[in-house]
Parts: C-alpha cells; sequence; structure tokens
C-alpha cells in the first residue's frame, strides 16, 4: 500500500510540474504574440516517445478520442461565453466564413496538394478539408490583447467557434468516399444535410431545454449548476450522434442558447466551463505533442511548407471573397487571421484510424503546416492590422467588469440578493435600503429583464438585486442582508412636502452636523427623503421636511431648490477634478427633476 501510495504520489507531482512548466512556457509565448498552448505542444514533443521518453505513446485511436472530447468542451464553451447578442451584428459574414469560406479552403488546397504532391484527387481534397477550418484556441489567443477593430474580431470569433462542424463533416465524408465503393457527391451532400438539419435540431432543443429547466428549478447548491451544464454538453453531443447528426454543430448551438438567455448562476457557469475549456486544450495539445515524432517531421518538412504556402496565400483569401461587406484592407486582416492549430491536427488522425494508406504521412504534413502557420501568422497578425489601419484604442475582446476575478481584483465584489416574499424589503424603495457608502445597487433583475435601479425603484418580491460593495464593508453588508430579510429596516420617510420657508444658507460641513452622505437633519431641519449619494467621498442631495432641498459635503447648501441648484453650478466652475465635476453636474441634474 505504501508503495503504491508513493507511485500515485509521483505521477500527481509529474502531472503537477508539467502544468506549472506549461503556464510558466505560455507566459514566454505570450511575450512573443504566440498561442500559449503551444507550449503544452512542445512539452508533450519533448516527454514523448522521441524525446525524453518519460511518457510513451502511440495509441492514435486514444488521442483522437482525447481531441473529440476536448473539442466539445471548446466549443460549448465558445458558444455559452459569446451568446446571440454578441455574434448578431456579425452572424451573416462569420457564419458564410465558417460555411462556405472553409468549404472554399478545402477544394483550393485539396487541388493543389493533390497537383503538386502528386497525390489521387479524392486523398488531396481530404488532406485540404483536415486543414480548412480556423482553430479557435490559436484565433482567440491572437485576439486577446489586440486593438483590432471589433466587428472585426467578432467576425473572426464567431468563424473559429462555429466552422469546426463543417470540417469535420468534410473529413468524414472524404474518408466515406475514399472507402465506400459506389460513394459519389449525392451521397456527400446527403451527409452535409443530414448531419447539419439533425445536428441543429438536436442542439436547439437540448438547449431550449435546459434554460427552461434551470429557469423552473433551483438546485439545492451552486456547485450542482455546473454539473448540469456538464450533462448538457453530454446530451446535445450524444441525441444527435446516435440519430447521425453533427454532435459538434448541436453542442456549439446548445452553448449559444444556454449563453444567450439569463439563467440562475450564469456567471458561474460562464467562468467554470471557461476553466474546463482550458483544461481541455491543455490535455489535447499535450496529448498531441506526445503523438508527435520530432525526428519524423524533418522528412515532411517541404510538403507541409507547401501546404502552409497555399493554405495561407491562395486559399484563405480566396475564400475570405465570398464575404461582402469588406474592404481590401479588412479582407487582408480576415485573410491573415486564419490561423490553424489543434484541430485539424486532431482531424489528421482521423484517416489513421480509418486505416487509409499513406494517412501517417498526412498526420506529420498537417502537424508541420499547422506549426508554421501559426509561427508566421501569431507574431506578424497585430503588426499587420496597425499597418492597414485595421486597430483602434480599444481591446478587441475586452475582460467585462462583472467577471468576479477582476471584480475582486479591483477590491469589490458583486453580491446577489435575492428577494422571497415576506422580506422587509418588498414594497420598499430603493433609498430606503440603507445601502452605505461603498455599496452600490447596480442592477435589478425581474422577469428577465434587466431594470436600472432609481432611488424611486420599488422592490418586488421574485427581485434578484446585484449589489457592488467594497471589501471594508464587506462584514457590515451581511448584517444588512440579514435586516433585509429580517427587518426592521428604518421607517419611510415623509415625503417632501410643500415648501414653507425661503430662507438659503450655506458653509462648510462641520462633524458636529453628522454624516454628510446620510444627513438625519441639516440645519436643525428633518430629512425625509435622500435623493443622490455621492460614492467616491461623503456627499448627498436631500429634501427637508420644510420643503427645501440640500447638498452635503465638505461644504452645504441649504435652501429653494433653484437657489441649491445655482450653489451647485457656482461649485461646478470651481470644481479641482473630474471626479468632483461629475457630482456637481448629478447635483444639478438631481435638482432639475421635478
Amino acid at each position: 500500500m505504501i508503495g503504491q501510495g508513493l507511485e500515485d504520489g509521483r505521477l500527481l507531482l509529474v502531472g503537477g510540474l508539467l502544468l506549472a512548466a506549461g503556464v510558466l512556457a505560455s507566459l514566454l509565448a505570450g511575450r512573443l504574440r504566440l498561442p500559449g498552448l503551444l507550449a503544452f505542444l512542445a512539452i508533450g514533443m519533448i516527454v514523448g516517445s522521441d524525446g525524453l521518453g518519460w511518457i510513451e505513446v502511440d495509441d492514435t485511436e486514444l488521442v483522437k478520442d482525447v481531441g473529440v472530447v476536448a473539442l466539445v468542451l471548446i466549443l460549448f464553451e465558445g458558444g455559452l461565453a459569446s451568446g446571440w447578442s454578441e455574434i448578431r451584428p456579425v452572424v451573416v459574414p462569420a457564419a458564410i466564413l465558417a460555411t462556405l469560406g472553409t468549404v472554399v479552403t478545402a477544394l483550393i488546397t485539396g487541388l493543389a496538394a493533390a497537383w503538386l504532391l502528386d497525390l489521387p484527387l479524392l486523398y488531396g481534397l481530404l488532406l485540404g478539408s483536415i486543414v480548412a477550418s480556423t482553430d479557435s484556441a490559436a484565433v482567440f489567443a491572437v485576439l486577446r490583447g489586440s486593438t483590432l477593430r471589433r466587428r472585426l474580431a467578432r467576425t473572426l470569433e464567431g468563424e473559429a467557434g462555429s466552422n469546426d462542424p463543417v470540417a469535420v463533416l468534410l473529413v468524414i465524408g472524404f474518408i466515406e468516399w475514399i472507402t465506400t465503393p459506389g460513394y459519389g457527391v449525392p451521397d456527400m451532400l446527403g451527409l452535409f444535410a443530414q448531419q447539419l438539419l439533425l445536428g441543429a435540431a438536436g442542439g436547439l432543443a437540448v438547449g431550449f431545454g435546459a434554460v427552461a429547466v434551470l429557469k423552473r428549478v433551483t438546485l439545492g447548491s451552486a456547485g450542482l449548476y455546473p454539473v448540469a451544464s456538464v450533462a448538457t454538453v453530454g446530451l446535445a453531443f450524444g441525441s444527435a450522434a446516435v440519430v447521425g447528426g453533427s454532435g459538434f454543430l448541436a453542442v456549439y448551438l446548445a452553448g449559444l442558447v444556454l449563453g444567450s438567455f439569463q439563467t440562475p448562476a450564469r456567471q458561474t457557469l460562464v467562468t467554470f466551463h471557461d476553466g474546463l475549456a482550458w483544461v481541455a486544450q491543455l490535455a489535447l495539445f499535450f496529448a498531441l505533442g506526445l503523438l508527435v515524432f520530432p525526428g519524423q517531421l524533418l522528412d515532411f518538412a517541404w510538403e507541409g511548407v507547401l501546404l502552409a504556402v497555399i493554405l495561407t496565400f491562395v486559399a484563405r483569401p480566396i475564400a475570405v471573397l465570398a464575404v461582402r461587406g469588406f474592404d481590401l484592407r479588412e479582407r487582408a486582416v480576415l485573410a491573415w487571421a486564419g490561423l490553424r492549430g489543434a484541430v485539424p491536427v486532431v482531424l489528421a488522425t482521423f484517416p489513421v484510424i480509418a486505416g487509409l494508406p499513406g494517412s501517417a504521412e498526412f498526420f506529420n504534413i498537417v502537424f508541420f503546416a499547422v506549426l508554421i502557420s501559426t509561427l508566421v501568422q501569431g507574431p506578424t497578425f497585430e503588426p499587420l492590422a496597425e499597418r492597414l489601419g485595421m486597430t483602434t484604442q480599444e481591446s478587441a475582446l475586452p475582460a467585462p467588469l462583472a467577471d468576479p476575478a477582476t471584480t475582486r481584483r479591483l477590491g469589490a465584489e458583486v453580491i446577489e440578493f435575492r428577494v422571497r416574499p415576506g422580506d422587509a424589503v418588498v414594497g420598499r424603495v430603493v433609498r430606503e435600503l440603507q445601502l452605505p457608502r461603498e455599496a452600490l445597487l447596480n442592477v435589478i433583475i425581474r422577469d428577465d429583464q434587466a431594470i436600472p435601479p432609481r432611488g424611486s425603484s420599488r422592490i418586488d418580491a421574485g427581485d434578484r438585486l446585484h449589489v457592488l460593495v467594497r471589501q471594508e464593508v464587506a462584514v457590515a453588508f451581511r448584517e444588512l442582508l440579514g435586516l433585509w430579510r429580517e427587518g426592521p429596516l428604518a421607517t419611510p420617510r415623509r415625503q417632501r412636502g410643500p415648501l414653507r420657508t425661503t430662507i438659503f444658507s450655506t458653509r462648510p460641513w462641520r462633524s458636529a452636523d453628522g454624516d454628510a452622505s446620510r444627513p438625519e437633519a441639516v440645519e436643525g431641519v428633518a430629512v425625509v427623503e435622500q435623493v443622490r449619494t455621492r460614492r467616491d467621498r461623503p456627499g448627498a442631495v436631500v429634501a427637508l421636511e420644510d420643503g427645501r432641498m440640500a447638498f452635503t459635503g465638505p461644504v452645504m447648501a441649504v435652501g429653494p431648490t433653484v437657489a441649491v441648484q445655482g450653489a451647485a453650478r457656482r461649485r461646478l466652475g470651481h470644481a479641482r477634478d473630474e471626479a468632483d465635476r461629475a457630482w456637481w453636474r448629478e447635483v444639478i441634474g438631481a435638482l432639475a427633476t421635478p
């Protein structure tokens, strides 16, 4: 038992060291604008049979299975993270590139390969189909940190996330054509129609079914929602595959549907599948590296270089011509961004498993071509886009501030509060929630609608309140959540009455006056309504019992609305910084509201 424990410990230690080495290498690759996943590919080659010999793998079918599972997880995450709202503006050009563009690339590359490499026509078309699709991992790696125009970036992202099923169908179709007597174009078109229609139907059905279930069923733990989403992946792929549809298309569409609706723990699901997709990509590239024999690659160097040249400088630019609405410079960027990655290498294992003569050579040629494509196009993509004037000052794929890790790094967290019937906050308005200055109600989710909150917005049972809270008040805020549930909340203040005096005064705010962010009284007159609260420093706009208005802060002013607004305008003219100017504009706007 002790010996077995030591052996298990060594395996886990080696696994941890390999992952750590890959992460460190990916940091270096990122500085060189190369996909960091190439580091794991290199590690697999180094420790594999033809390298240090630490891990020996010659089971092509096992690597192919790993590749299929990894590709399924990557495709689902791509659809989940995008959602319909993200791809809708570019759905037409992305769909054309993913379908017609992939077919055109396969045909041109295949015909050229058959002629130049002296291959039978069907074998050449099979080779062209294997390298026809762009790789989502490689494309996303280049776009992260890029300042490419958003429309171009979204088009590339949409294409890379959805063209893999088309390439898979082409490869399967040509393998059937080669191995099945009497097989022809009508059979291949029938296979396409069957796979696409049944795959789309299965993916949409499972996706909408998952949305309906997640909306109606409350799971006992947040950790069960990722389990449910992984079940959705299996159901989508399996249900489509067993009836003869494309499981890859089904998985992508199921993820796209699930990412297009607000469901419980949606951000948890996106974060979980982002991590899972990374693990899948790491495992895939590492496994492919183990299957490669570096000593054999040079024997196929010229074929690989030739295939990469045809693909990059001929087939891809012609395929991009199928997309309308882009000028010449934009087409040049789209053409150069057609990076290849792990997917073509996985597809290269299909003919090997099918037992096609010469398929082992295909694997090495494809691997070398993909390597050349990534090493040449990856580092030069951003400089080319800049030279052509296709970049902006904004990130091509900006990281959302709502991401939990980003928010925590900035010293805050977003807390969701589900309002139940009978809670003390039901029927209260936002300004009565007693939020501290270091907390802000971001949004109210009601009936699948996002409602921007105002001070007068009323809280209903069933609402989900998303509150941004600074970490220094997180403990006190948890206590406030208890009051929202059980009470008691402060008695609602009386609404402002008619103006009973026109006295105007202004002076510095003193500590004896109380909390300037939430004053109980100003100049001895009770506050009946908190109209605005300043967030960056103590300050507020309030209505008083005698009908007057007031603003508080380092300086206070109290009097009729017009007089207080005039004082705010004078303060705006002497504002010291942009934060001050923004606050005084907000004060003026609040006082202008009836």
